[in-house]
């Protein structure tokens, strides 16, 4: 009889189990939105507790020439967050400021009002979705790409400010609408050897970072290749310079990841 009992009871938590974990399981998928008249998508990683609990949200976007789905990849968010949405959005083809000037391959507007804000709009559709179908926590909205898409997430700071916490752009800058900007945390990604968004470029946009944000010139070590500038505004600024080229080191991440939790919405 105990034995029977026994049985019962494993097959019930295993019965349990399993419907939990249907009901409830975090999944990666692709999902597809209608902009402008256009076809978009983007790559998603939904954690378990997107519906039940207050859930943070990274966007994740490619460089000029890229894809979703090799960044996604690339990067390692979904493990670093377990519990926030991951959201790498496609871009489309798009004339590129040093290379592809013809526009042959993927990418994101420029400046304001380029491409008619197709990829603002984009980004709002998005975000709309998400916090009609999942708990978003909006004190943690957080965005970072590389290149192109670094300089997209320097514009999404502009144009987007109030529903991003922090922000984390890598090999760009923000030169034709800095004076858009207003102060926020942002950590800086640079390589020593970038020979295509040039390192003194970037190092005269995150002067303009230091400025904006009112920076101590004095910075703290936060990670191998990383250092914090407090800010008197509680926006500081972390410089992350790596040994390598033209790249988004995945090694990065890490230091990505603490810093926005970090820094939740002020």
């Amino acid at each position: 009889m105990n034995r029977i009992i026994t049985l019962t009871l494993i097959l019930s938590l295993i019965s349990v189990g399993f419907y939990r974990a249907q009901g409830q399981s975090s999944q990666t998928i692709t999902r597809q939105w209608t902009v402008d008249g256009v076809t978009r998508e983007a790559m998603i990683y939904i954690p378990a507790s997107a519906k039940s609990s207050p859930t943070p949200v990274i966007f994740l976007f490619h460089g000029h020439g890229g894809n979703m789905k090799e960044i996604f990849k690339y990067h390692n968010f979904t493990s670093l967050w377990p519990e926030a949405i991951v959201v790498s959005p496609q871009g489309l083809k798009t004339p590129g400021q040093l290379v592809d000037r013809e526009g042959n391959f993927p990418g994101w507007q420029q400046t304001p009002g380029d491409q008619n804000d197709r990829d603002i709009h984009f980004f709002d559709e998005i975000l709309r979705s998400l916090t009609t179908d999942y708990k978003v926590d909006k004190k943690h909205i957080y965005a970072t790409g590389h290149s192109n898409g670094g300089s997209f997430t320097y514009l999404l700071w502009a144009m987007r400010n109030d529903d991003f916490a922090a922000v984390a752009p890598s090999a760009a800058v923000a030169f034709r609408f800095n004076d858009q900007l207003k102060p926020k945390p942002v950590m800086h990604i640079m390589g020593e050897n970038d020979q295509l968004v040039k390192t003194a470029w970037q190092k005269k946009q995150i002067d303009w970072l230091f400025t904006l944000n009112k920076c101590s010139t004095q910075g703290q070590p936060y990670s191998k290749f990383a250092v914090l500038y407090p800010s008197s505004l509680k926006t500081p600024v972390v410089v992350y310079t790596h040994p390598g080229a033209h790249i988004f080191p995945a090694d990065a991440d890490t230091a990505v990841v603490r810093f926005f939790k970090e820094n939740p919405h002020q």
